[in-house]
């Protein structure tokens, strides 16, 4: 089953071209296959709102916090304010009847996607004013009303609150809180900087963030009163004032409030335009770290209690309030894209993650996003960034399995129809292999057999009796891993500075062994086998460039937008003396004496390869030694190695096609082939198995205690040394099946380890020093020690 986008021209919700599908990828907002329109008139719509929508970015992908969220508290803040969710939804409701019935029942998922492209702006951290965005996403703004004095500080907040708690009079707090929250000029007279000034840019807000922070912190130990009369004010507020054009005034204030997550706030960002979604976005990245996690999680916990409410009946039936859910995703995509324009990010992408999804019908959630694209039916799946990497797996393995069945039912069919006897090796991809020409034999039987690549794979290593049931399997891709990867085969080159392996720049005639790397690294993933493999981050970047294989031949594929910084990951010292360059405060043309030209030695020859036409004559100086670093980057990551990349895609996609790659980020495929770099020995020792052993035996304690006691490094040895592999599958350490066996041998000898089955022979030791020291001896000799 080969999947390939369709071509220019073709109307579709999920399927753009290569380079807008690699921005897809990297924004997060995944855009699936489309269900085939019925006439020409949904077409041409279809066609205009992609054409609308392909005009801005989408919201960006990004692990989260939201497993513990029915425990979190989260109970207590919304079953506060449970009588007043109705309010929302009645008045809500009578907003929607003037116009449609449905209109904020069901939000319009892809009005997510309207961003304007900010990125650059942000990162060159110069002052810009707002009036300077481009002018389709400028928007009439009304002038800014007269704003009343208020002249309460933080510290007579403070004071107000220490009286308070010690009196029980709460009247002074109350009205304060009341007053405040009542409308967005209120909001704005207390908690802009200056209420004179128009803070026109959108480096400086004008909004007194620790004011707003003590203030919200204060509210959470308040009493209810005081909270429901905050809740009342901000829903009556919201529902009269967030209608017609905003000033900026409105947008101030209603970023203040963002910060404080109620379903009304999130339901308001599908009436947001484009330019005022980006300032909204520009916001959220000046909050505080603490108080910017503080908010993911409130969504997140939001959504997880919607969907699990530990007491039903303190929420409105789900049919009054569908519109609760996709309004807090969106705000949600709102934070990630925020949060993914900063270099490094405020918070990592797996805080977004929201493992109370791992619970729901995820096929369903794919099934839906396939059928009906970003259409009007909401899926979890148009915002990938919020579903955990374990989810994803879930989704792919499920996804492969029902690949393998079809295309080993259409086999048996195929059988029956030739009136020819079935054959249950039929049903898997067989590869046969001599140990002697490991390489050369898995490469022909991968190239036969290419039609059954999506079966189930067994391996046979001829000479040998053997059932493979697991063991061989993994085997065969460890000793085909080791073969390929050694330097004197010559198709990757490693740096021992980042410790990992690269693409040779060495041309040949022939490239179908990248392609066989790939078809290895498909191969591992559709089957669940966990690869030692160490690619960059940017192979991963460049494996989903683009995430679906194009229908067009010709459409290059493997290339993405590369910089310094991926250079750095794979040659630090390289790229280290390229940052020297563009910080070198002399005359870099007089100094350098370099051109627009590059030299790499080739089998002993050096050759010389022009950056630009006519790139030798063109010298460097301090104003093009940004063009010439970014060309120098493109040239080593992308265009040196082009032709083997390319068969090394177009292997791992040849197996893994699958729409369900439009879901993973880069750093996710990476986990999927080669696992988790983060160990948790005592989770491995709960799901530890015994042969020959009690878990209470004397010598599996010792083994524990030394075990626990090790460092990091030595950790990953004997993962390594146990498994053939130091990182963790994505099910973590319970996937490993780690068994520990009675060896019968004389303690004199070291500990063995079948990889093949993760299973470690431990001889009886007397003491713990003994098998301390045996273990550490074993597991730091291990290259190719014990293999079998």
């Amino acid at each position: 089953m080969s999947l390939q986008s369709p071509p220019a021209g073709t109307a579709t919700a999920g399927l753009p071209h290569s380079a807008e599908l690699e921005q897809e990828r990297e924004q997060g907002s995944a855009a699936p296959p489309e269900a085939e329109e019925d006439g020409e008139d949904e077409e041409d719509e279809e066609e205009e709102g992609e054409k609308e929508r392909d005009k801005l970015p989408p919201i960006p992908a990004a692990c989260g916090a939201a497993a513990g969220g029915l425990e979190r508290g989260a109970k207590n803040q919304f079953s506060t304010f449970s009588s007043f969710i109705t309010t929302i939804n009645q008045k809500k409701e009578g907003t929607g009847n003037r116009n449609s019935p449905t209109q904020l029942v069901i939000p319009s998922i892809k009005n997510v996607r309207d961003l304007p492209s900010i990125c650059l702006d942000v990162r060159q951290k110069q002052r810009i004013s707002i009036d300077t965005l481009p002018q389709e996403l400028k928007a009439p703004v009304p002038p800014e009303p007269s704003l009343p004095i208020r002249n309460k500080t933080v510290k007579d907040f403070q004071d107000d609150i220490e009286k308070a708690k010690s009196s029980g009079d709460w009247k002074a707090v109350h009205d304060f809180y009341s007053t405040t929250f009542d409308s967005f000029l209120e909001i704005n007279a207390v908690f802009k900087v200056d209420v004179n000034s128009p803070f026109n840019t959108t480096e400086d807000s004008g909004i007194n963030a620790k004011f707003v922070n003590v203030v919200y912190d204060a509210l959470l130990n308040t009493p209810q009163d005081v909270q429901k009369s905050v809740l009342k004010g901000i829903i009556n507020g919201l529902l009269q004032e967030w209608k017609g054009p905003r000033t900026k005034d409105d947008l101030r204030a209603y970023c203040i409030l963002l910060q404080q997550i109620f379903p009304s706030r999130c339901a308001c960002v599908d009436n947001t335009t484009s330019h005022e979604r980006s300032v909204l976005l520009l916001e959220k990245i000046r909050i505080s770290q603490r108080r910017f996690k503080q908010v993911v999680d409130r969504l997140l916990q939001f959504i997880s209690l919607r969907l699990f409410p530990a007491k039903p009946e303190e929420f409105p039936p789900m049919v009054k309030c569908t519109w609760w859910i996709p309004s807090a995703t969106k705000v949600l995509a709102l934070f990630n894209a925020a949060n993914s324009l900063i270099s490094p990010p405020i918070i990592s992408y797996t805080d977004f993650y929201n493992s109370t999804l791992d619970h729901i019908d995820l096929m369903e959630e794919y099934h839906n996003w396939q059928c009906y694209g970003n259409s009007h039916r909401f899926s979890f799946c148009q915002y990938p960034f919020i579903i955990s990497i374990a989810a994803k797996k879930v989704i792919i393995q499920r996804d492969s399995e029902q690949q393998m069945i079809s295309i080993a039912r259409q086999s048996l069919v195929d059988k029956v129809s030739r009136r020819q006897k079935p054959d249950m090796n039929m049903l898997f991809l067989n590869v046969k292999v001599r140990r002697t020409h490991l390489v050369s034999d898995s490469l022909d039987e991968l190239t036969r057999k290419r039609a059954d690549l999506k079966k189930k794979l067994k391996v046979t290593f001829v000479g040998e009796a053997g059932l493979d049931m697991g063991g061989l399997t993994k085997e065969w891709f460890l000793l085909l891993i080791r073969q390929i990867f050694h330097p004197d085969y010559g198709m990757f080159t490693y740096h021992k500075d980042s410790h990992c392996h690269w693409f040779s720049s060495f041309k040949c005639d022939n490239y179908s062994e990248f392609r066989l790397v790939g078809a290895l690294m498909g191969l591992a993933v559709y089957n669940s086998i966990t690869l030692d493999i160490r690619f960059p981050p940017c192979c991963y970047k460049k494996l989903l460039s683009p995430p679906i294989v194009p229908c067009d031949h010709n459409t290059l594929v493997g290339i993405c937008d590369v910089t310094l910084d991926d250079l750095f990951q794979i040659m630090p010292e390289l790229a280290h003396g390229l940052s020297e360059l563009l910080s070198y405060e002399g005359n870099v043309e007089e100094d350098f004496y370099s051109t627009f030209q590059v030299f790499q030695e080739e089998f002993g020859v050096i050759k010389s390869y022009n950056l630009k036409p006519n790139g030798d004559k063109i010298p460097v100086t301090n104003q093009n030694r940004k063009e010439y670093v970014q060309l120098y980057v493109d040239f080593l990551l992308n265009k040196s190695i082009y032709k083997q990349f390319a068969a090394f895609y177009y292997g791992f996609h040849s197996v893994c096609a699958s729409y369900a790659l439009l879901l993973l980020r880069p750093e996710e495929v990476e986990i999927l082939v080669c696992g988790s770099p983060e160990l948790d020995m005592s989770a491995l020792q709960r799901s530890t198995q015994y042969e020959g052993y009690q878990k209470t035996d004397v010598t599996i304690r010792y083994f524990w205690d030394v075990v626990l006691g090790f460092s990091l490094d030595l950790q990953k040895k004997l993962l390594h040394f146990a498994t053939g592999s130091d990182r963790v599958p994505v099910g973590g350490m319970a996937d490993l099946n780690f068994k520990i066996s009675k060896s019968e041998t004389s303690t004199n000898w070291l500990p063995v380890a079948h990889t093949c089955f993760n299973q470690l022979c431990l001889p009886p030791y007397k003491n713990k020093k003994e098998l301390k020291q045996k273990l550490i001896i074993g597991i730091s000799n291990a290259e190719g020690f014990g293999l079998e």
